[in-house]
């Protein structure tokens, strides 16, 4: 049974920078597309950014220049490098894998997902 366990979450002020893992574990097979949404409080959950299997990446525009995504295929654990962080960005983020065959910005793209961890963003 595949897993996603995230970690890093936490508080952090305005300004401030956190990463983001998420391991997968209980598959021998790679996943063409590991990715991060988020849920902000009282909102739809949204597209963070993706990455596929050849190292290609997707951003959704709020976070363009202040989060980076990056994988590591050996360990099929994906990051989520997140910097300048603004209190929008408060939210329950998660980790999610898949074929990325509907798009990487999409959730059916996505087959398993992970728990979620809390990020707040406040001073």
């Amino acid at each position: 049974q595949v897993q996603l366990v995230e970690s890093g979450g936490g508080l952090v002020q305005p300004g401030g920078s956190l990463r983001l893992s998420c391991a997968a574990s209980g598959s021998a097979v790679s996943f063409n597309a590991m990715g991060w949404f988020r849920r902000p409080p009282g909102k739809e959950r949204e597209f963070v950014a993706a990455v596929t299997f050849g190292t290609m990446t997707l951003s959704a525009d709020s976070v363009k220049g202040r989060f980076t995504i990056s994988r590591d295929n050996a360990k099929n654990t994906v990051y989520l490098r997140m910097n300048s962080l603004k209190p929008e960005d408060t939210a329950v983020y998660y980790c999610a894998a898949g074929r990325g065959d509907k798009g990487l910005q999409f959730g059916p793209s996505y087959n398993y997902w992970g728990q979620g961890t809390q990020v707040t963003v406040s001073s």
